[in-house]
């Protein structure tokens, strides 16, 4: 009984940081434009997108759930384990500035549950790691080809009228970033409650329901720094480009969540916003270090819990504490060899950041 409340308040608060972190950036680009000027409504907004995104995660929860490891083996001890570890790397990467997807923490630990006690979906993490490649790359794609429009666009449109289509554009935005909410919600549910619909502690719908509750508080009792720090760093993406990220993202991820596949959130926005501004400046895009760092840690952050998970359960459930050992000096070493600790040098612009509202 004890274990089953620990792992009903980890989900709690693994679903309450995804709100946080996840679902509240997602607004970002509308408040960083001041098409919503209030920091209360967007949060709002973002939460009550990523409520009723949850709902609609029962695919993903399977995934997580079912699809990686045999239900069997998934007991209430390797589920507490799954989230404690899945929480523990997001909160350690938070603290040390780095943004980090909760879909690969959490597939992670599952895998390294899944090694320590010999039994591993290998088809279906192939299938999902086929897709954390696949939909980066289309969105970055998508985005490029969207941006060259867009340019075109814009040069063919300077005249008084565009004050009248920027307004629409602006709602646009406004919507394509409650799907964005929908689908970050919709996806990372399954993340916070999988491991415990998996192993029998919760019933999928009422899951479903408290991880969207979670999400929604999280989003908006906690997410006022990150849509703070979203709608900063967007600050050089008109509205049109907004309108492309938020949707490109939006409509990638609700496709993955429907096909039951956990996506890297994070990585796709990341990769529909560098699409956009390779339109703009091809050269210059792949300078920045912002980009190689985001590709160290999609490849680390999932061999980190995978190490971390697979370590506690062979303390907690097979009692080998030499390979603990041994794996702990992998884990000492990657990080040496990661820099896993030193924050990306994110540069800035000079001069003052162009207002979004302006441009369309």
């Amino acid at each position: 009984m004890t274990l089953i409340i620990i792992g009903l308040a980890v989900s709690c608060f693994f679903a309450f940081n995804v709100g946080a972190s996840g679902s509240a950036a997602t607004m970002g680009i509308a408040y960083g434009a001041q098409v919503i000027k209030k920091k209360r409504t967007a949060l709002l907004l973002s939460g009550v997108g990523g409520l009723l995104g949850a709902l609609w995660g029962g695919e993903v929860v399977e995934t997580i759930g079912k699809g990686l490891i045999a239900s069997e083996l998934l007991t209430v001890q390797a589920a507490v384990i799954i989230l404690s570890v899945a929480a523990i790397t997001l909160f350690f990467t938070n603290m040390i500035g780095i943004p980090l997807s909760t879909s690969e923490v959490t597939v992670g630990a599952i895998v390294g549950v899944g090694i320590s006690l010999q039994q591993l979906y290998l088809d279906t993490l192939i299938h999902i790691v086929t897709f954390w490649v696949i939909v980066p790359v289309a969105a970055f794609t998508l985005t490029f080809c969207f941006g060259l429009i867009g340019n075109y666009w814009r040069r063919k449109h300077k005249s008084s009228a565009s004050r009248q289509i920027s307004k629409w554009i602006s709602i646009l935005l406004i919507i394509t970033g409650f799907i964005e909410a929908f689908a970050a919600g919709m996806n990372n549910v399954a993340n916070a409650i999988g491991p415990l619909v998996g192993a029998g502690v919760l019933p999928k719908e009422i899951g479903l329901l408290a991880g969207g509750v979670f999400i929604a508080l999280g989003s908006i009792l906690l997410g006022g720094r990150v849509l703070e720090t979203n709608g900063k760093r967007i600050s050089t993406l008109t509205l049109t480009d907004g309108v492309m990220v938020s949707g490109t993202s939006g409509v990638l991820v609700v496709g993955a969540s429907l096909l039951g596949v956990p996506i890297p959130m994070t990585q796709v926005t990341t990769s529909a916003i560098v699409g956009i501004g390779a339109t703009k400046n091809w050269g210059e895009i792949w300078k920045k270090r912002i980009i190689y760092q985001i590709l160290k840690v999609w490849i680390t952050s999932p061999i980190i819990s995978l190490v971390l998970a697979y370590c506690l359960t062979e303390v907690f459930l097979r009692s080998n504490f030499y390979t603990v050992v041994m794996m702990a000096c992998g884990i000492f070493a990657t990080l040496l060899l990661t820099g896993f600790g030193r924050k990306a040098a994110v540069q800035t612009p000079k001069g003052k950041p162009r207002s979004l509202k302006q441009e369309f």
